[in-house]
């Protein structure tokens, strides 16, 4: 029998011990009964927790504050979690309790012989309705900790996170009584991970159960959970062991242990590991036999498929096993299919590439050389080229998907893509040799793979469900919106087509930030406005364009609708009807005779104040003020001064009822931020462009993308963008950015909210995901000022 009242030790605790030890602990007493590796521990038992609560009289408090909370209101959530947590800190801890902690840990440091032994120190929850995997990043993980007051301490910061905002907010929506859940700590030996990861017993994509696959990336596993980093794919056939597909991921960063000792921090790889280390291959062939051996045991053992978190150490070289959870997603009448049916949804990987535009696309394989082929796209075609350019978006409309060999996320075709809401993977370097004229194919752009045939048949059940499925009522976009967290920063929408402002409405957006008008002029108009002026024709131009902002202003009115007004390139205006009369041949169209430069020359002028009298009628015909006017690459103050002396004169002139914004995509306006702040009412940060300047790096070459040199978060990028918004918030303007770094990387949205940008526009796919990211972030926020201000 244990001396302990509280702690049990893994190897006294089973897997039906949920309501004493939590999930996550109950599965690491049975893998360690098991005989697996698992790096040894102890549970502080969920009748700690509430014997704690107890002698510290804290249950009369925290309920007196659950009484009147309000969870939709983000601010008071906060509030309330934080006070409740601060309570539960400060409270004094049952003297038994503690010198069990001590003891056990004690204990551990002798049993592997190390002093003061670093330690994960992480919650389980234990209600057995409320599994760990629903509470996915709930309660709080603590690694690298070392020394019994410090140990001690952490328990207790355990405790409190069962209060955090997120899991107060998960369990109020549940209508799960709060008071009902308790929660054990689990203490492990720190495993110091080399490389770590995630192993299924099963393929989670298509549910095949004869299947394994294996991620594993460098450094410690909460990278590759998180999702901070793509890892190595390994998919293979359990029988046989056998590799059926690996996939080696550019692995830009990981995460260690934190130089002050106590933590982790994330860092480069190439600055770690070496730049070869990117792109190479994390696992040796021993290791990955290790894994798939240890895999096919685990499943033995506990008779069902499962989902594993592993990691190798970088002291023993030894394999450890991390937790271990039956996989719960598989659908269950994959396992019945005829023969017949297995054989038609067999994978056979073609290209791999870039995803650029999530989805699924199926259909027949057409090969574009250049523009002049383009007649050849056919609806429901795949268009494989080597990269689209303005001049085919017309046939990309008509596709299911687009695949190309160049390019990275931020490239013509993915943006294009994105905004059309077309599948799309860029960057596979060798499409255009590989998949062949007429061939059917299937594109998943989500993944960034090319299958041979029409499959992934489940996906698209899937993609029903989300949309609400048959009968709901009301479709996920709306139940989204009405379950969206309130947010202070903005979260706007990037739109492509106007015509797809019905299919995105009802998203949970506060309007959108970008809409751009080259594609009213390629699909509306299709001729090149001076072509128009001089042919007489400048009516039909600013009617449809006209048309095109309305349809998008009066769908989501009162919402705001920031309108771009053109900024084709030479290259790209000359595809138009009548450019190649017009338009110069430039050597570098990317910088050279576009945006507010453009609007000023006399040569394009006139063609500029046909754009001014469509947004006037807009605004004054159909009494549509919700649109507002943006500036795109500007340069110099005296040049938007000029163009605003052109707008003044069509009927544009900055009011209360009609705001002006400009990109900030050069780097001039980054030097005179303050100066551009005084003549407008709006900054939108072009990311793409301004990070494209700084670092000197073409965004649309694969070969740099996928090197790292095109990214938002690098130093002296994130550096002109605090400029950018200090000087805004200085002369009290909006300061937006538009642009997928927010939405692609956590960390980016972070420092973005924490700078003080008062809005941020992303692609479709991505708004939910990011309103819910950035009322993560500010609620971090509010309970550090909370703290600071105690």
């Amino acid at each position: 029998m244990s001396k302990y009242q509280f702690i049990k030790h893994f190897k006294e605790i089973r897997k039906s011990d949920v309501e004493i030890v939590g999930g996550k602990g109950a599965n690491l007493g049975e893998l360690t009964n098991f005989g697996l590796d698992v790096p040894p521990g102890f549970c502080v038992t969920a009748e700690g927790y509430n014997a704690f609560i107890d002698y510290a009289g804290l249950n009369d408090k925290v309920r007196e504050l659950m009484e009147e909370i309000d969870v939709e209101d983000t601010a008071k959530l906060a509030e309330a979690s934080n006070e409740i947590r601060r309570i539960i800190n400060n409270g004094e801890i049952k003297p038994e309790i503690e010198e069990e902690i001590r003891s056990a840990y004690r204990a551990l440091n002798e049993e592997i012989g190390i002093e003061d032994a670093e330690v994960a120190v992480r919650s389980s929850a234990t209600a057995e309705d409320l599994p760990d995997a629903s509470f996915a990043g709930q309660q709080d993980t603590y690694l690298h900790i070392s020394g019994e007051d410090e140990l001690v301490n952490h328990v207790r910061r355990c405790w409190a996170s069962l209060w955090t905002p997120r899991a107060i907010y998960y369990r109020e929506k549940q209508n799960y009584d709060h008071f009902k859940v308790a929660l054990a700590v689990v203490v492990q030996k720190m495993v110091n991970s080399a490389k770590s990861g995630v192993m299924f017993t099963a393929n989670p994509i298509t549910s095949n159960r004869e299947e394994m696959m294996i991620n594993a990336s460098w450094g410690l596993g909460e990278a590759v959970v998180s999702g901070t980093v793509s890892p190595d794919e390994y998919l293979i056939n359990k029988a046989s062991k056998e590799v059926l597909e690996k996939h080696l991921a550019n692995k830009k960063v990981m995460v260690v242990k934190d130089t002050s000792g106590i933590g982790t921090q994330e860092v480069d790889v190439a600055s770690l590991l070496g730049s070869e280390a990117v792109s190479g291959e994390c696992l040796s062939p021993e290791e990955l036999n290790t894994l798939i051996e240890a895999g096919i045991k685990i499943e033995s053992l506990y008779g069902s498929v499962q989902d594993i978190e592993w990691g190798l150490d970088q002291d023993t070289h030894g394999l450890y096993i991390l937790q271990s959870r039956p996989i719960t997603t598989l659908k269950d009448d994959v396992e019945n299919m005829s023969k017949e049916n297995k054989l038609e949804e067999k994978l056979t990987p073609l290209v791999r590439g870039l995803a650029a535009s999530p989805g699924i696309g199926r259909g027949r394989v057409k090969l574009i050389k250049d523009i002049s082929e383009i007649e050849l796209i056919e609806e429901g075609d795949v268009l494989v080229t080597g990269m689209t350019n303005p001049d085919m978006v017309p046939a990309m409309r008509k596709s299911v998907a687009v695949v190309t060999d160049e390019g990275g996320r931020t490239c013509h075709a993915a943006i294009v893509s994105r905004e059309l809401g077309i599948p799309c993977i860029v960057g596979s370097t060798n499409a255009t040799e590989v998949l062949k004229d007429g061939m059917e194919i299937t594109v998943d752009a989500t993944r960034g793979v090319v299958y041979e045939g029409f499959v992934l048949k489940e996906e698209d059940k899937k993609e029903e469900a989300a949309a609400g499925g048959p009968g709901l009522g009301v479709n996920m976009d709306q139940l989204r919106t009405l379950t969206a967290p309130p947010t202070g920063t903005k979260i706007y929408m990037n739109l492509g087509e106007p015509d797809l402002i019905d299919k995105y409405k009802n998203l949970p957006l506060d309007g959108i930030g970008l809409m751009r008008t080259e594609f009213i002029f390629t699909n509306m108009i299709g001729a090149h406005p001076m072509h128009l002026v001089k042919t007489g024709q400048g009516d039909m131009m600013v009617e449809k364009l006209a048309e095109g902002i309305s349809k998008v202003a009066s769908a989501i009115y009162p919402k705001p609708l920031v309108v771009r007004m053109s900024d084709f390139r030479t290259n790209e205006f000359r595809g138009l009807k009548g450019g190649d009369e017009v338009e110069p041949h430039e050597e570098n169209p990317m910088i050279g005779w576009r945006g507010v430069s453009r609007y000023i020359s006399p040569k394009y002028e006139d063609g500029f104040r046909l754009e001014c009298q469509a947004m006037k009628k807009v605004r004054e015909d159909f009494g549509l003020t919700n649109v507002i006017a943006m500036l795109p690459f500007v340069r110099t103050p005296e040049e938007l001064k000029v163009v605003q002396g052109i707008m003044a004169e069509e009927g544009l002139e900055r009011s209360k009822d009609f705001k002006m914004w400009i990109m900030a995509e050069v780097p001039s306006v980054v030097f005179q931020a303050e100066e551009f702040a005084e003549l407008v009412d709006g900054f939108s940060i072009g990311s793409n462009d301004l990070t494209q300047l700084v670092m000197g790096a073409d965004r649309d070459s694969g070969i740099l993308n996928n090197m790292g040199y095109f990214d938002e978060r690098n130093v002296a990028v994130k550096r002109a963008i605090k400029i950018l918004i200090d000087a805004c918030n200085k002369k009290g303007i909006t300061i937006s950015i538009c642009g997928q770094g927010p939405s692609q990387y956590p960390e980016f949205a972070e420092f973005l909210v924490e700078s003080g940008i008062t809005s941020m526009s992303v692609n479709p796919d991505t708004v939910d995901y990011t309103r819910r990211l950035v009322a993560s972030v500010e609620q971090k926020m509010i309970l550090k000022r909370l703290r600071e201000n105690k």
